[in-house]
């Protein structure tokens, strides 16, 4: 496996204030990365997304799914989500993810979008059986989307494009300042799969 994409810097912040995110680019080589989504798209347990608004249920096209250490019990959106163990696939790439960014994580929810026009509304990732402040460490794979970002108080925004095989790192006050989410768009036919790995605490 590559390590990481010359053209980008794991060092540099590309948040201006209040948190770290930090892009690795691509990790994963070309062919093992089209290897990975294949069997990620065949071996997850997938399931359209839940969540309720307002007293109803909502039930996305976008689908997803949650693999641990243990069954940890997981609440967003009001939904309670149980992890399933790990596969093959999530477990090596838990162990890439790990050496790379010195961080350990015990859980991953993975993201299904079929196509562009399936997204992810502004939100931060800070609900309350998350280590507080600790690092998300995302992985993409499939087609190329825009990812952005947007400071809760002054509005200042920042955006990034994720690449096929790419790794994205958001940590520190990241969550607590910061909102972000996958813009839609029509221009986009394929699918993309995004792995957070994350820390729950119990």
């Amino acid at each position: 496996m590559q390590l990481f994409d010359i053209e980008a810097d794991p060092t540099h912040n590309y948040l201006p204030y209040d948190g770290t995110v930090q892009y690795y680019g691509k990790v994963i080589q070309q062919f093992a990365a089209d290897d990975y989504f294949d069997k990620l798209m065949q071996n997850i347990a997938w399931e359209n997304d839940q969540a309720i608004i307002f007293g109803r249920k909502i039930i996305t096209k976008r689908k997803v799914a949650w693999y641990g250490d243990q069954a940890f019990e997981y609440t967003y959106s009001n939904i309670n989500k149980y992890a399933l163990p790990w596969t093959k696939e999530l477990l090596e790439l838990k162990v890439l993810v790990e050496s790379l960014t010195g961080e350990l994580f015990n859980s991953c929810l993975l993201n299904l979008y079929h196509t562009g026009e399936e997204g992810m509304a502004w939100h931060s990732d800070d609900e309350i059986d998350l280590k507080t402040d600790g690092a998300i460490a995302s992985l993409s794979f499939g087609a190329e989307r825009k990812f952005a970002f947007k400071h809760k108080q002054s509005k200042e925004k920042v955006e990034l494009y994720l690449e096929h095989g790419s790794l994205l790192v958001m940590k520190d006050t990241t969550q607590s300042h910061w909102l972000h989410r996958l813009p839609p768009t029509k221009k986009i036919s394929t699918a993309r799969i995004n792995l957070t790995f994350r820390t729950i605490v119990n």
